[in-house]
């Protein structure tokens, strides 16, 4: 229940500090390989579902080690989702890309950690965040190409 609150939090903060309809964002020279607008929220949807049931299935596994294995875990999964909803912050409301970059480098290793350590404590639930880490790898050099070309 905590992951899915949290998640859902993540999401709303995420859909607040996002506007693609902005003169600035529309004017962005992108590159052709960025994916259709209509792509991001089906995307997201799914992988905001696999991050919250992972992390639900992760945190049983962490409260059965005992306290600090959970606070641990909880940890790494707040600092995760809070990269993840500031990365719209960063990117869209501040309009900056150079900065939103490194948010978003940031965001990719706290994704990367994240696999880790939900993977060593439940395999399938690590496996299910995969393509998170995936998504996350290819919103760094999306985000990196708009910032180069956008300087």
């Amino acid at each position: 229940m905590i992951t899915t609150a949290a998640v859902a939090a993540t999401a709303a903060a995420g859909k607040v500090g996002t506007d693609v309809t902005s003169r600035w964002y529309r004017r962005l020279d992108k590159p052709s390989w960025q994916p259709p607008g209509a792509a991001f929220p089906v995307v997201w949807s799914v992988l905001y579902a696999l991050i919250a049931g992972s992390g639900a299935r992760a945190l049983d596994r962490a409260e059965q080690e005992g306290p600090q294995a959970r606070n641990r875990y909880l940890g790494a999964y707040g600092t995760n989702l809070a990269l993840n909803a500031g990365w719209t912050w960063s990117f869209f409301t501040a309009q900056n890309p150079p900065p939103a970059t490194l948010e978003v480098l940031a965001l990719e290793a706290s994704t990367l950690d994240l696999v880790r350590r939900t993977w060593q404590l439940d395999r399938n639930a690590g496996i299910a965040l995969l393509p998170y880490a995936a998504w996350t790898t290819f919103a760094t050099a999306l985000t990196a190409e708009i910032a180069r070309r956008n300087r």
